[in-house]
């Protein structure tokens, strides 16, 4: 039971973002920049970086639905559970490789990152602002894990919720669906 009221047909961070539309759109706002917005980083490996970072934290509503989202985007089912096992021996380049280094050692703590840990990125190809993203997209899930499993919100257990929410994830991305989600009742 959630620790603060919420839309019962609104689990995970929905109903929490439609709880304080204030604070929420500067929120989305960043969230499509980061991870739908213009970038070299695919939009699939942005959400294993989402995926990672949710899974490190135990967060099992966003480690479900961004891993759900990453699987449309990558077209497949393994390699995400991979990245999430091992990500040093997942089937990803050894650009994505470095990230998720940095990544996990963000999850972990900023002052973790290193700067050998960067030269490793930089050394497989990784940009700056490629760096920068992979921190901040970490950062940001931290927030994100906290804020659903710090007040309690609602995780669903049913695999077909997540299907459909990783669908809605990679159709609309992270704004507000402009008619709202009474839809969803």
């Amino acid at each position: 039971m959630p620790h603060i009221p919420l839309e019962a047909h609104l689990p995970g961070i929905t109903g929490l973002l439609e709880y304080r539309p204030d604070s929420a759109g500067p929120i989305r706002e960043l969230t499509q920049i980061l991870l739908r917005g213009e970038s070299t980083l695919t939009e699939g490996e942005r959400e294993l970086i989402a995926s990672l970072v949710s899974h490190r934290n135990e967060c099992r509503f966003c480690t479900t639905a961004h891993t759900a989202a990453a699987n449309i985007l990558l077209g497949d089912t393994e390699t995400c559970e991979l990245v999430k096992q091992d990500y040093e021996s997942a089937p990803v380049s050894d650009k994505i490789k470095a990230l998720l280094h940095i990544a996990a050692l963000v999850q972990q703590s900023g002052q973790d990152v290193s700067a050998e840990a960067v030269s490793l990125a930089k050394d497989a190809g990784a940009t700056d602002r490629e760096i920068h993203d992979t921190v901040l997209i970490a950062a940001l899930f931290c927030l994100y894990n906290k804020y659903v499993d710090g007040t309690a919100s609602v995780t669903p257990t049913d695999p077909a919720f997540y299907a459909k929410l990783g669908e809605r994830i990679t159709t609309n991305g992270y704004n507000r669906l402009p008619q709202g989600y009474n839809h969803l009742k």
